[in-house]
């Protein structure tokens, strides 16, 4: 497995292990967190969906099926996403936010692959599920920026959700082409320096699904410690949306630190069939060609 490979598989599989260990502690705080687990370190499931241990939850399956969609035509086609994102809708998840779910449903009822600037729109449903376009861009950032933010259309249109994908995006292609954390760092400083709202040292110890509060624990998180495993642990002991947190964080750190670097504990107690759909896609978006 090339160093490419490698770091892409991490990046999806960190994904999923941030949403299924995030999941037990999503919207608690971070004293019901201490109270119940001292420091949640596993995947132990349970949290207010009481999920089984390993299991994922809307962030992991949004992202599946942006991928699918992506690797099945070649590139980014918003009405075969919008498809693939009814078709989730439809198989009845367990968890759907609800600007997704109205972007969803605007796609079912009108037809409309993307609405119009909202000021509603500034959750973290968009920029949860971002990866699949920059692993399918990793040779192209222009390509992977601007992908995050048709993909985000769908269900999120407003300017700070547009910011967060779209760094998100070209962070992860950045690390993906192994330029480190020093070029992550890079584009979190362009966007604070576009947005200061995004400013996240000193962290604002905040968690939740507003964008800005979900990327501040996310790079508080990933930019304050040097491995996969403190990044995670960090970041989904502060509760609130913590699937989400977790998500984005282990997006970013599998991406920097590689395979070798995810806990075998972890990596075991993700659920399988989550587990094989990651390796039998990542290589695949791996081969979209660089075009457009």
């Amino acid at each position: 497995m090339t160093g490419l490979q490698d770091r892409a598989l991490a990046s999806f599989l960190g994904l999923a292990i941030g949403d299924a260990l995030g999941a037990a502690a999503e919207f608690m705080t971070r004293g019901e967190i201490a109270a119940e687990h001292g420091v949640l370190r596993d995947i132990v499931g349970g949290g207010w969906l009481r999920l089984k241990a390993g299991a994922v939850t809307d962030d992991t399956a949004m992202a599946l099926a942006l991928g699918k969609s992506l690797v099945r035509r070649n590139g980014l086609d918003l009405t075969d996403v919008c498809e693939e994102f009814a078709a989730w809708l439809r198989s009845g998840p367990l968890d759907v936010g609800n600007t997704c779910r109205r972007g969803i449903r605007r796609y079912i009822q009108r037809g409309l692959v993307t609405g119009p600037m909202n000021e509603g729109d500034a959750g973290n449903g968009a920029a949860m599920r971002f990866l699949p376009v920059a692993i399918a861009s990793h040779h192209n950032a222009e390509r992977a920026r601007r992908w995050a933010v048709e993909q985000a259309h769908t269900t999120h249109n407003h300017p700070l959700s547009d910011a967060a994908c779209e760094t998100l995006a070209t962070m992860v292609v950045a690390l993906l082409g192994g330029n480190g954390k020093g070029a992550a760092a890079e584009r979190a400083d362009e966007l604070v320096s576009r947005h200061p709202t995004f400013r996240f040292v000193p962290y604002p110890g905040i968690s939740s699904a507003y964008v800005v509060d979900t990327i501040q624990t996310a790079f508080d998180g990933y930019f304050s410690t040097t491995s996969f495993e403190d990044c995670l642990i960090r970041v989904v002991n502060h509760g609130g949306d913590a699937d989400t947190t977790g998500a984005i964080a282990g997006a970013l750190a599998g991406a920097t630190y590689g395979l070798d670097a995810i806990p075998k504990r972890w990596l075991k107690s993700l659920d399988r069939d989550v587990a094989a759909a990651i390796r039998a896609l990542v290589p695949r978006l791996l081969a979209i060609p660089d075009r457009s």
